[in-house]
């Protein structure tokens, strides 16, 4: 299976040489598009180097200024799905995402057209570390996700994700509306709405070892008031759903 692993990134420049050489190590037919929002700390050059070092393999593209995480990801659908991969890789570069996670998540996409990378099912977890508060934040933004959207699903606000590239390509992404994180919500359901199967398998999601996190507790607040958003601008494929099964 040819994958491809597309890695969003702003202020990397710790995390990518580490995260890259331990993508490689993996037994995957593996290439990395890094998708840079013009950081200042120097990240794009590090890819460039990198895209040097493993020619065909890193791809860098660069764009002008922070434009968001569904821009980037979408930028970065729109030109792997015109290439050769057979699947296709959501991943965080800062090590939150452990990269050897994807051997068991591409055995479970044989069966599937989307696997979740989940903090919530048996044998997932998430950082030690953390505060109790933090830990229960995080397990509520699931539950009431995934409650307002009736998602049978453990972990639907999970960035870790990997698709099969013929199911990615007949998602309609003009529908898609929400920035942010709760692009990854609206994705998700999107998918569940389209009748994809999707599959779960556990991760450990550790805090990021370098660098500052982008994640704050107004995105948090923003992502939750818009989760009834991607109820209300779905509801024709919900209604298109249930006449289908009558």
């Amino acid at each position: 299976m040819r994958v491809t692993v597309i890695i969003p990134t702003y202020n990397e420049a710790e995390n990518l040489p580490k995260l890259v050489s331990a993508l490689f190590s993996l037994p995957l037919d593996l290439r990395i598009l890094v998708v840079d929002d013009n950081s200042p700390d120097g990240t794009g050059r590090i890819i460039d180097g990198l895209a040097g070092q493993f020619p065909g393999r890193v791809e860098a593209l660069h764009r002008p200024g922070k434009m968001g995480l569904r821009s980037a990801y979408l930028s970065g659908f729109q030109k792997i799905l015109d290439g050769d991969a057979e699947a296709i890789v959501q991943m965080d570069a800062d090590f939150s995402h452990d990269p050897f996670a994807l051997v068991d998540m591409a055995e479970l996409l044989k069966s599937n057209d989307i696997v979740l990378g989940s903090r919530y099912i048996k044998n997932g977890s998430v950082d030690k570390q953390w505060p109790l508060w933090r830990k229960s934040l995080s397990a509520f933004g699931n539950f009431y996700a995934r409650t307002i959207l009736g998602l049978p699903l453990r972990d639907v606000t999970t960035g870790y994700r990997m698709w099969r590239a013929d199911a990615l390509k007949s998602v309609p992404f003009e529908r898609i509306q929400s920035s942010g994180y709760v692009f990854l919500v609206e994705m998700i359901y999107l998918a569940h709405c389209l009748e994809f199967r999707i599959g779960e398998s556990p991760i450990y999601f550790a805090d990021r070892r370098w660098g500052k996190s982008k994640m704050s507790f107004r995105i948090q607040i923003e992502a939750a008031l818009r989760v009834w958003q991607v109820w209300w601008n779905y509801r024709d494929l919900r209604k298109a759903g249930r006449l289908a099964r009558l």
